[in-house]
């Protein structure tokens, strides 16, 4: 871990102790009421699994007779589509308010409420950043056999303001995914087994209990160890749990006694990761920078070095102070030239240029690395 990270993070901690916030608790009550008692700019990261307003028409049986387990609970209930948009308007406006300049937000939904919480996200001045299909491995079918069958959820991705700083933990995303490039689309089960939580009768705690492997992987994507993720549609706690597993703070808010009862039995029973595990392939973007004249410096590419691309098509040689020059007069840094030279609007110098060794080529930035493992470590 960098010098600049391991500030950074200490620096969270501190904060996180003196914060006036309550951190690893539930507030039991009205979302945009218990958010209206935060401090502007105070939390990294919200969850929100709002009502989806189902709309449902009567019970819903499976061809063998038995009933539904859907969701029929008054809180989903909305008197009419403008009134549901109110409620969003009122907790996304909240939500804002709250949410740091940098921080992001996540909403999933349905297709029964997802696009009309994307026009209001739009009208208050979200920036979106991605919506995610969330692919249900397993899926409960259309038993009617009147449409196809419902197999995922939408979860939308956004940020306050187009300029935003916001994190996003692309390395540790790639890692997650065997070495390749996180899609937007996750194919992850439904919350069943052992994960689902049941009440003393047997039935369901909860009718939507998201899977803590979708929580997992929002919370490793755009949160650090030390930061602070609220959910001001709590439920059962999965927010909560996967936030103390991953060593992340977190607040809940949640109007049904019944469900906070649960959450916070759920959520002393999880144990928080070994510190020794938490160690995620770092972003690039939160790396300390290093110029390449620092490398040059150091030794590790010393001046006179001939650099050529990984097609050896183009040769330059580093000068003293840093930058590079070809045989026929074209000059500048290591980015520059290698824009120049392919006519490019831009170039990453580090992975364009190579040194070569034993006949082999070697790109540059594995010197940038091997200098940040020495001097920044």
């Amino acid at each position: 871990m960098g010098v600049l990270t391991k500030v950074a993070r200490a620096k969270r901690a501190v904060a996180a102790e003196e914060s006036p916030l309550p951190l690893d608790q539930i507030v039991m009550g009205d979302c945009v009421a218990a958010m209206r008692a935060l401090p502007a700019k105070s939390v990294d990261m919200i969850f929100a699994d709002p009502p989806y307003n189902l709309q449902l028409g009567g019970d819903l049986y499976r061809p063998e007779g038995g009933r539904v387990d859907a969701v029929d609970n008054d809180w989903d209930k909305f008197d009419t589509f403008e009134a549901y948009d109110r409620f969003t308007r009122a907790w996304l406006a909240e939500a804002r308010r709250v949410l740091k300049d940098n921080g992001t937000l996540w909403v999933i939904g349905s297709y029964h409420n997802i696009f009309r919480v994307g026009a209001s996200l739009q009208d208050q001045g979200y920036w979106i950043l991605n919506d995610i299909v969330w692919r249900k491995a397993n899926p409960m079918p259309n038993f009617k056999g009147t449409r196809f069958t419902n197999a995922h959820e939408t979860l939308i991705w956004c940020a306050k303001s187009e300029k935003a700083r916001y994190s996003f933990n692309y390395q540790a995303m790639k890692a997650l995914n065997d070495d390749l490039q996180m899609r937007s689309d996750w194919l992850l089960p439904i919350c069943s087994g052992g994960e689902r939580l049941k009440d003393e009768a047997g039935h369901k705690a909860h009718p939507t209990q998201k899977p803590e492997a979708l929580l997992y992987r929002i919370l490793l994507a755009c949160t650090a160890p030390g930061d602070i993720v609220l959910d001001p549609f709590f439920g059962t706690g999965t927010t909560g749990a996967v936030a103390r597993r991953l060593r992340r703070r977190w607040i809940g808010i949640e109007r049904e006694p019944a469900y906070v009862a649960v959450a916070r039995d759920r959520i002393a029973s999880t144990l928080p990761l070994d510190e020794s595990a938490m160690q995620a392939v770092p972003s690039k973007r939160t790396e300390a920078r290093v110029p390449f004249g620092a490398v040059v410096e150091a030794g590790l590419i010393p001046a006179g070095t001939r650099l050529c691309d990984a097609k050896r098509t183009w040769r330059a040689t580093v000068q003293s102070d840093g930058s590079l020059a070809c045989d026929d007069g074209r000059h500048g840094s290591i980015h520059k030239l290698g824009a120049l030279v392919t006519a490019a609007p831009s170039c990453n110098g580090w992975t364009f240029w190579h040194v070569e060794a034993d006949g082999a080529l070697i790109a540059i930035d594995r010197m940038r690395q091997a200098f940040r493992a020495d001097n920044l470590a």
